[in-house]
């Protein structure tokens, strides 16, 4: 027996403290250690081209919103304008039937090629990423649809297949115990180019745009997940790069049952990177009195957890501290759910990239909020 204030008597204390913190922190709701330095805004962040800002916590009246009833009729509206104005896609959505294409095993990890209907009719491929199991391990597991960066490589990046590590997301969130789907984004399903895949959705849906029709899909990853009977339908979580980072943002904002969320360096300022384009939100957002903005689909998300990989001022960075001008918008909201906020940046200000240490960070926020 231990006894005493001994050198080994104190090491065996902080080594239960810290796991006993770990424990805690899956049962009890603890944090990310470093939750205070991601929440934390730099002093007097750029606040120039972010558009318009209509202020979230003001009712039809003019009066000042300051329960959470209150941002309840509040969130619903902003809800519906958004959706409005991204378009219809198809209700109800199909069933979720896979057909298995192709089986391998990648260490720790059997990764499937899976063929399942999108749209009615429409049929896509992902990459679905399974732990093996090991008798120690609890299950359900919890899931995180891992959505890709503009490559043509599409999913094979993501799910591991090809690439450099540092883009290898998927793969890497599977090997720490997550079921994760890689789903391809429809610009490259069957098409020639951007515009070509572009062209194809607005004939099918001319009224809705590109971002309707990736979130539509995002959500279609998340039906997949839920359906599995391995993966614990109240722990689902979403991770994105670049234009994954976008998909995840929205992803997070309309689907409640995203509950954790990482965006690497998609930019949340309209004007931080290509929003405008045909695939994204068109030309209409370059308007200086458009009333939406993504601070209302940070608010939309609150209280679940959302943390943002910013790059800024590396070269190419999409976000970093101007992007903290619609974080600081949105926290109010998240006040009333009281505090801590669990909305934060981290900017590693080495670019449009995931360094090995960012991606440390987004684990760690993952695991934290879904383990």
């Amino acid at each position: 027996m231990l006894r005493g204030n001994t050198p080994m008597t104190r090491t065996w204390v902080v080594v239960a403290a810290i796991f006993g913190s770990v424990w805690l922190g899956s049962a009890h709701g603890a944090d990310v250690p470093w939750l205070a330095e991601v929440t934390k805004a730099p002093a007097n962040p750029p606040r120039d081209r972010l558009g318009k800002l209509t202020p979230l916590l003001v009712d039809d009246s003019g009066e000042t919103i300051t329960t959470r009833e209150g941002w309840d009729r509040q969130r619903k509206k902003v809800r519906d304008e958004w959706r409005k104005f991204l378009g219809p896609m198809p209700e109800p959505r199909p069933a979720v039937k896979l057909e298995v294409l192709k089986t391998e095993s990648v260490e720790s990890v059997t990764r499937q090629l899976v063929r399942y209907e999108g749209e009615p009719g429409l049929f896509v491929e992902g990459y679905l990423l399974t732990p093996v199991a090991n008798n120690d391990e609890t299950l359900p597991r919890p899931g995180i649809v891992a959505l890709h960066q503009t490559t043509n490589a599409s999913i094979d990046e993501v799910a591991g297949v090809s690439g450099p590590d540092s883009m290898q997301i998927g793969l890497k969130l599977a090997k720490r115990g997550f079921v994760v789907f890689c789903p391809r984004c429809f610009l490259w399903q069957d098409a020639k180019d951007l515009n070509d895949a572009v062209a194809k959705h607005r004939q099918r849906h001319p009224q809705s745009l590109g971002m309707a029709k990736m979130l539509y899909d995002a959500i279609r990853g998340v039906d997949v997940l839920v359906s599995l009977p391995g993966v614990d339908t109240k722990r689902i979580g979403a991770v994105g790069h670049s234009l994954g980072a976008k998909e995840a943002l929205y992803l997070a904002a309309f689907d409640e049952r995203i509950k954790a969320a990482v965006a690497s360096e998609g930019g949340t300022a309209f004007r931080s990177t290509n929003w405008d384009a045909p695939w994204y939100l068109g030309p209409a957002i370059r308007d200086e009195n458009f009333s939406l903005n993504h601070h209302q689909l940070l608010a939309l998300i609150a209280p679940r957890s959302f943390l943002i990989l910013g790059g800024e001022s590396g070269p190419g960075a999409a976000d970093g501290d101007r992007s903290w001008p619609l974080l600081q918008e949105a926290l109010p909201v998240w006040r009333l759910y009281g505090e801590p906020t669990r909305l934060g940046l981290l900017n590693h200000r080495q670019g449009h990239s995931v360094s090995p240490e960012s991606f440390e960070r987004m684990a760690e926020w993952l695991e934290m909020y879904l383990k």
